[in-house]
């Protein structure tokens, strides 16, 4: 299962990464309607984005949960749930909490 995780870890940093870097240079490397595209472009793109917003928003509260009950270090999940988003911070918290059954 670690393996899996890994794979989604490395799919969820260059996945979104890639189209990022296609809309960027398809704008001259500026960032302009970034945000006006991702919330009122159009509404199945609206839809994922709320989606996404409040499962990265949920995942963060049971970071913060974690690290205050639990003593889980989350620094890295929030650093990779900021820096590059919840496709990588929550495979990464799978891959690093797993625990293998044998």
């Amino acid at each position: 299962m670690k393996k899996i995780y890994f794979i989604l870890c490395v799919l969820g940093t260059i996945l979104p990464y890639y189209y990022l870097i296609d809309f960027l240079s398809s704008n001259n490397w500026e960032m302009n309607g970034f945000w006006n595209d991702i919330f009122f472009g159009t509404s199945p793109v609206s839809m994922i984005a709320m989606d996404l917003t409040v499962a990265a928003t949920t995942f963060l509260f049971y970071l913060l949960y974690q690290a205050k009950y639990n003593n889980l270090k989350i620094l890295k999940y929030i650093l990779c749930l900021f820096f590059v988003g919840f496709s990588l911070a929550f495979p990464l918290y799978l891959y690093d909490t797993h625990q293998n059954k044998s």
